[in-house]
């Protein structure tokens, strides 16, 4: 657990605002008549609402390739975890219910408005609305969102979830935890059963965005288990989970302790909502083309078999949106592995990559996105285009290669592992990819699979395994925590969120320098320095050649005829799951 001592200044609620407006586009253009919100068409969904209705019934279908990485809203970092999440949760603040940029501002939830920060944006004070109930009819207090912010602080307990309440909150022990003797936090406040407030170790002007985040969805001291929570939580939103089959099935139905009257975000339609665990690729594409499925919760988009039937027919393409992500594919590659604490042995990597296999595992360019060549992407405000290992063609990268591994004393290559999450055949296929560019120059890689719900936590973000196991490249994406330079780079390239606990999405890079250059930038008020700083630490990331940045991600996503109220949010990088209805 670190804490930085640096002082931020940080214009993120207009940055936030500003970054999402190169997110929308797309042609809406096509065939076929919807509702009142928009035409069923290729890219609808990206710029406006599809099948627009306030009809309320049914039951919305979901599936997911694998399993969740946590339903507790402590200890979860996947984005469609966070988007299905409001459900069944219910944060300080949340995210406008609207198409593309405008979905990405931010809005009260629990509280009466955003945060009253102090001068120096060092407090920040937040009120809660009256009428406010479990599914239990206990009414929710200040004191159940300050236990919930303390409790996801315990990072052995809950390995998944982000450190940015560890990081900025004042005056954190080291290995706090409230499970083990540890108090209630002085750092957070409740003078009253409806105010909370947080002090900070630093100024930061864009804490609604934390605010924001499933840690400060009110949890019951007396109902906490720990790290059994996750199958009894108990529910603050509009539904509640009426049977709990972990790695099989949710179920959620009504939570009839919900008042739509403080809540200006949730439409909450359906009746009921069912989840599918640990479905195949390809039997949930195919069963969401045919309306088996009503949607794909993970949001990876229709895999190669499925995406080749929707393109090629024009009364199912009219269902799929290509919509552009905050988000980057990319692998990362791991100094704790010999020879990678070799810089030019990381080069190598990076100059024989197959650029075109890579893109191509990921959907191309119309379904995966646009070859990276750092990563920040292009939808960030500030990115600038870094391309410091370009190569001609094949035979270019292939000489570069060898030339990096003569500096690295490999001239012969090596051997080495890739992981990859096994319910993400795109995943799989760039590391075959990979797996073949890399041979070309003597590398030999070992393709080794393990589970999406414990990615991070238990292998490729947990330390010692990757040295254990040899994990020397590491398949990895990010979608940005909130579309800003802060909220993309600082989880992906800042040292000080590796932890021997694992769930750290920084898997590879280590270096003191980048760790000093975030701490000036979250510290810069004048907004294009601050831009310039962000794309500096983007550079100085690939100067280090610490990971191969892959792919600027689109997504291919289809929306069965039945859904209603269905458009892309930039807030999810997908659809806004809060707003989805079905017609009956």
């Amino acid at each position: 657990m670190r804490t930085r001592r640096t002082t931020i200044a940080v214009a993120a609620a207009a940055a936030l605002t500003m970054g999402l407006a190169a997110c929308g586009g797309g042609d809406s253009s096509g065939d076929g008549e919807g509702g009142a919100g928009g035409a069923v068409a290729f890219d609808a969904a990206i710029t406006s609402v599809v099948n627009a209705s306030d009809a309320k019934g049914g039951t919305i279908r979901y599936a997911n390739e694998g399993k969740w990485d946590s339903t507790d809203p402590g200890n979860t970092y996947y984005g469609y975890a966070w988007n299905f999440g409001r459900y069944y949760l219910r944060t300080l603040v949340t995210y406008k219910s609207a198409p593309g940029a405008e979905g990405a501002t931010p809005v009260p939830d629990l509280a009466t408005d955003l945060g009253k920060p102090s001068d120096d944006a060092k407090t920040w004070t937040y009120t809660l609305k009256d009428g406010l109930k479990f599914e239990d009819g206990s009414p929710i207090t200040s004191a159940d969102v300050k236990y919930a912010v303390e409790r996801q602080l315990d990072k052995a307990t809950f390995p998944n979830g982000p450190t940015y309440f560890n990081d900025f909150l004042a005056d954190v022990p080291d290995g706090y935890s409230p499970y083990e003797g540890g108090k209630g936090l002085d750092s957070i406040e409740t003078p009253d059963d409806k105010t909370i407030v947080f002090h900070l170790n630093q100024s930061f002007s864009g804490f609604d965005n934390f605010a924001a985040l499933p840690a400060t969805a009110p949890v019951p001291k007396d109902k906490d288990t720990g790290s059994k929570y996750k199958s009894t939580v108990v529910s603050s939103g509009p539904y509640k989970f009426s049977d709990y089959q972990d790695g099989k099935s949710y179920t959620l139905v009504r939570n009839d302790q919900w008042d739509p009257a403080t809540d200006e975000v949730r439409k909450a339609l359906p009746d009921q909502i069912e989840v599918a665990l640990n479905v195949s690729k390809d039997d949930l594409d195919q069963r969401l083309l045919a309306g088996d499925i009503d949607v794909a919760v993970t949001q990876l988009g229709i895999g190669s078999a499925a995406r080749a039937q929707v393109l090629a027919d024009p009364e199912k393409k009219k269902f799929a949106d290509s919509a552009p992500l905050n988000r980057t594919w990319f692998t990362s590659i791991n100094g704790l592995v010999a020879p990678f604490d070799n810089i030019d042995c990381r080069k190598a990597v990076i100059y024989a990559a197959d650029r075109t296999g890579y893109q191509t595992a990921f959907g191309g360019a119309l379904a995966g996105g646009e070859v990276a060549t750092s990563l920040l992407p292009p939808t960030i405000p500030g990115q600038q285009k870094i391309d410091l290992y370009p190569v001609k063609d094949e035979a270019d990268g292939i000489a570069k290669a060898k030339e990096a591994l003569a500096a690295c004393g490999q001239p012969d290559g090596f051997e080495t592992n890739y992981s990859y999450r096994a319910e993400r055949p795109a995943e799989k296929a760039a590391g075959e990819s990979m797996q073949q560019a890399l041979a070309k120059v003597g590398i030999k890689l070992t393709l080794k699979p393990y589970p999406q719900s414990d990615y991070f936590a238990l292998y490729a973000g947990k330390p010692s395994f990757v040295k254990k196991e040899g994990l020397g490249l590491q398949a990895n994406g990010w979608g940005a925590d909130w579309p800003d330079g802060y909220g993309f780079l600082a989880q992906l390239v800042d040292s000080r969120v590796i932890r021997e606990t694992g769930g750290a999405t920084n898997t590879s890079v280590r270096d003191p320098e980048i760790d000093k250059m975030i701490d000036a930038a979250v510290n810069e008020t004048d907004e294009s320095t601050r831009l310039a700083a962000w794309a500096a630490i983007d550079k100085k990331t690939m100067e280090g050649a610490w990971v191969y940045p892959g792919v600027w991600a689109k997504v291919l996503l289809y929306r069965p005829e039945n859904l209603t109220n269905v458009f892309v949010s930039s807030a999810w990088d997908g659809y806004d799951y809060a707003a989805l209805g079905v017609k009956k």
